[in-house]
């Protein structure tokens, strides 16, 4: 396939995928935000994460963008917000000759108080580059306390994704750790 056709492919889903999140995820309206911000518009991806479209069309996009910059060996995220797009990733390189060896794992909110006690659960391990990804990230806390959880567990974050960006100061909350927030969408793709 040519290269101007896989764009062309590419440039297709990703308008799709946003008219979906426009119709089932946005709505115009005043909301408090879980970082205590208010806001003049509401966005729940997981209401396109749950449909069969919305998933494959996140995963595919996010793993595309995963494959065209530096390896990593794993991909993972804070539970819950993070756990669909995970998986949605993993399924999407399954069935990707580049992706097959990426891994995914969570990051629960506390460790586990049974079994091994874990806080990081999946294919995670100690030495992995790791990539983070969320659905919409706003100030970016519950990624950056995902980074800091991974990093002390051994993981090198190189690569923060998002499908969303709202646009209030998680770029530059990962830019002072570092690290460049990669979105396939950002406010300017929103009606606000």
């Amino acid at each position: 396939m040519s290269q101007a056709r896989k764009e062309g492919g590419r440039e297709n889903e990703r308008r799709e995928l946003l008219e979906l999140i426009l119709r089932v995820s946005f709505e115009k309206r005043k909301v408090v935000l879980s970082s205590g911000k208010e806001s003049d518009f509401y966005l729940d991806l997981r209401t396109t994460l749950m449909r069969p479209r919305g998933i494959e069309l996140a995963g595919k996009l996010v793993l595309e963008k995963l494959l065209d910059g530096p390896k990593v060996d794993s991909v993972g995220g804070m539970a819950v917000g993070a756990v669909p797009l995970v998986a949605a990733v993993l399924a999407a390189a399954a069935r990707n000759e580049d992706g097959r060896d990426l891994l995914g794992f969570f990051v629960r909110k506390e460790t586990k108080k049974h079994g091994l006690g874990r806080r990081i659960e999946g294919g995670f391990q100690e030495g992995q580059s790791v990539a983070l990804v969320e659905d919409t990230t706003t100030t970016g806390g519950s990624t950056l306390e995902a980074l800091d959880v991974v990093t002390e567990a051994g993981g090198k974050v190189t690569r923060v994704l998002c499908v969303v960006d709202r646009g209030e100061g998680a770029v530059e909350a990962f830019a002072a750790r570092g690290l460049q927030l990669e979105p396939l969408f950002t406010r300017a793709d929103l009606p606000v």
